[in-house]
């Protein structure tokens, strides 16, 4: 019994001492290159600009003069809309101006 209680007690300090390793060394980050030639860069983050090809139709839709929503109808295919919903400057693109809720629409009852 006093063996096996060595033999625990031994094999438990052994598991022990293995775990104990320095822990890796972390090297830094190179640092980033410079922006291209031509972009200037916002306080905000660097600014996206996706331009419109030659052919297309972008329609502004303002409220308060405060720009929400852009139709782009493309030379080639189907109509779609950029709508920034909360007024942060966070754009999504909706295929239809539809949110998808169906009213259900049928008489109940006739008064002939």
């Amino acid at each position: 019994m006093r063996r096996l209680f060595l033999l625990v007690l031994a094999a438990c300090a052994f598991g022990a001492l293995a775990q104990t390793k320095p822990p890796p060394r972390l090297e830094p980050l190179p640092e980033p290159p410079p922006p291209p030639p031509g972009v200037q860069e916002s306080p905000d983050g660097p600014a996206v600009r996706i331009p419109v090809q030659e052919g297309d139709k972008v329609e502004e839709f303002r409220q308060g003069g405060r720009l929400v929503m852009l139709r782009v109808t493309p030379k080639d295919g189907p109509v779609y809309y950029l709508v920034d919903a909360t007024g942060a400057g966070h754009w999504s693109r909706h295929d239809s101006l539809d949110d998808g809720v169906r009213v259900p629409m049928w008489p109940l009852k006739t008064f002939d």
